[in-house]
């Protein structure tokens, strides 16, 4: 049962909004077959084919709240220079006046659900507990696949008050009454006037990496927004990565990864696709978990060939929001397997034809499974300890500057590779095309605090760790001057993996560059890869003239944050400037 602090709280936020019932979810099975017909019900969820697709379902959310609003994202510290250059601030007072105006009765006609939640696995020292109030059953039955939720929770907490708070309601659904608001140090999190799971699924991106950055920096460990994946090979040795990856840039695809037959004996092993914690361990290495207990990825580009792990998960238990539904009661995206439908349902709920002039799924459509329907979920995911890191990659993609691969000189000489992240617009990115947009470690979006003062956590953490991951930086969409890609990437990225793991090793030739340590002559395994000497060369090619024109662009980047920058980050930019000279 809740103890008397979160029962004080849930009293002091049922009577702001004023629901008419409040519910108090136990996570049984029973419980989730009823909400789901209560949903179908309501509407909030519309039923597919049941022989085809079992226990899957699909959702429509409204037409303007249909992604991340992070304009209207906010970090409420006292100071605005807490939050820093990089995030939007209000001040704790106002966030909650504010927002309390629009919370206040919002409820009413509707059912408040209380979710008790673990962000870790059951038993792992570094799991976090959350209680989310919402009046969403789209909410409650996503929770149950993201998170670990049910009373169980309840007998974790006892009678701390050491717990998240989460408060969210769809109110009207009106943009200009549409926050998202973080509170670090009441370690709380209020959304309102969204549906969307990227917006309201609070122990997500809210708890895992925004509030989860700030508890980290003030407790010696690491909230990032990273998948983990391990590499066995054929000796059947398994070695573990962490990587950090903008959007567009293959993060899940990576994480899901499959080798392909000329790889015989390799297998990838999925601990996490999206966040990763990360403490020093007992050994003094770096350790990570996932906290997370299932998956929520974009629809659109997904299919057989670029992940076939990632559909073998949706074909049972799994919501998708957003896509077009079959006349049989399946579902599509566009760049999915097979023949487009001649017609169908599309993501508005309207009638839909391929020549209908418009997308049959949003573009940032979505489906949510549990982890554990992955054929390639590592054994050890669910590990309360987490796994050990090898190696912490940071991709981008750059058409013409970055190399396929490179490795950091030492820990600091990483740190400033991520800092300095910068990956260029695909046409699924609103704006136009071939932007370069800054974003360091992936996290731009994600950081709880000032980012200049994440970035001295990292270098902290650097020094702490006895034996640091050694930090590469990969870039699998290098072009030639024809638009040609020059690494065919998908499961033929373990070759480059092989590397990596045998740099970590000790093993692998490579030679040093102004930006880092290449693979030296034939160090790539490249046995049956239909890959030219001319495109190897291009893919390893340091442009001098562009790297010191990006070394001036991340100058100016660094400078928005001040004092708050390390002067080691100022050192790194001057030593690329001078290895460029050279």
């Amino acid at each position: 049962m809740p103890n008397t602090k979160v029962a004080l709280w849930v009293d002091e936020m049922a009577k702001l909004c004023k629901p008419d019932k409040i519910y108090w979810c136990d996570g049984s099975e029973e419980e989730k077959k009823r909400l789901t017909q209560d949903a179908l019900k309501t509407g909030e969820l519309h039923d597919l084919n049941q022989e085809k697709l079992p226990g899957c379902y699909l959702h429509r959310s409204h037409q303007n709240d249909v992604a991340r609003t992070e304009h209207l994202t906010f970090i409420c510290t006292p100071t605005k220079d807490e939050a820093g250059p990089t995030n939007n601030w209000m001040a704790p007072a106002e966030a909650y006046d504010k927002l309390g105006k629009i919370f206040d009765g919002s409820m009413k006609g509707r059912t408040m659900y209380v979710i008790p939640f673990l962000m870790g696995s059951w038993g792992s020292p570094y799991a976090k507990i959350g209680v989310e109030l919402t009046d969403s059953l789209y909410v409650v039955l996503n929770m149950r696949i993201l998170t670990r939720i049910g009373n169980r929770v309840w007998d974790l907490l006892g009678d701390s008050d050491r717990f998240t708070r989460c408060l969210h309601a769809r109110a009207d659904l009106d943009l200009s009454r549409r926050f998202i608001c973080h509170f670090p140090q009441d370690n709380t999190i209020w959304s309102v006037g969204s549906a969307y799971g990227g917006n309201v699924l609070l122990g997500k991106k809210c708890l895992a990496l925004r509030l989860a950055s700030y508890m980290g920096r003030n407790e010696n460990w690491m909230a990032e927004h990273m998948l983990i994946l391990g590499v066995e090979d054929p000796s059947g040795k398994t070695t573990y990565i962490a990587a950090a990856f903008p959007s567009a840039c293959g993060k899940t695809n990576l994480a899901m990864m499959v080798p392909p037959p000329s790889q015989t004996g390799y297998k990838i092993w999925t601990v996490g696709d999206d966040i990763a914690w990360l403490h020093i361990g007992k050994d003094g290495r770096l350790w990570a978990v996932n906290p997370e207990a299932g998956f929520f990825g974009v629809a659109p580009g997904t299919n057989r060939k670029s992940n076939p792990n990632a559909m073998a998960s949706v074909e049972k238990n799994a919501i998708f929001t957003n896509v077009l539904k079959r006349p049989d009661g399946t579902v599509w995206w566009e760049g999915m397997d097979g023949e487009v439908p001649a017609e169908g349902i599309d993501w508005k709920g309207e009638k839909w034809t391929p020549s209908a002039g418009t997308k049959g799924a949003n573009p940032n459509s979505r489906f949510t499974a549990p982890a554990s329907q992955c054929p390639s979920i590592s054994p050890e995911w669910e590990n309360p300890e987490g796994v050990p890191i090898s190696a912490i990659l940071f991709g981008s993609r750059r058409t013409h500057l970055t190399p396929l691969i490179y490795e950091a000189f030492n820990w600091q000489h990483g740190t400033f590779i991520g800092a300095s992240m910068a990956s260029e617009t695909t046409a699924a990115a609103q704006g136009a095309v071939g932007v370069l947009r800054r974003d360091p470690m992936a996290m731009l979006p994600f950081c709880g605090y000032n980012m200049g003062d994440y970035f001295a956590h990292w270098l902290k953490m650097g020094a702490l760790i006895k034996n640091p991951p050694k930090i590469f930086c990969v870039n699998w969409f290098r072009q030639d001057a024809s638009g040609r890609f020059l690494w065919p990437g998908f499961g033929e990225n373990i070759r480059v993996l092989r590397w990596i793991i045998e740099r970590t090793e000790g093993k692998g030739s490579a030679a040093e560059s102004p930006v880092g340590l290449l693979p030296g002559k034939n160090a790539l395994c490249l046995d049956g890869l239909d890959l030219s000497a001319k495109d190897l060369e291009q893919l390893l090619d340091i442009k001098r003239t562009e790297w010191q024109e990006e070394a001036s662009q991340i100058e100016k980047f660094f400078g928005q944050f001040g004092d708050h920058l390390p002067a080691a980050l100022g050192e790194e930019c001057r030593a690329l400037h001078k290895r460029l000279r050279e």
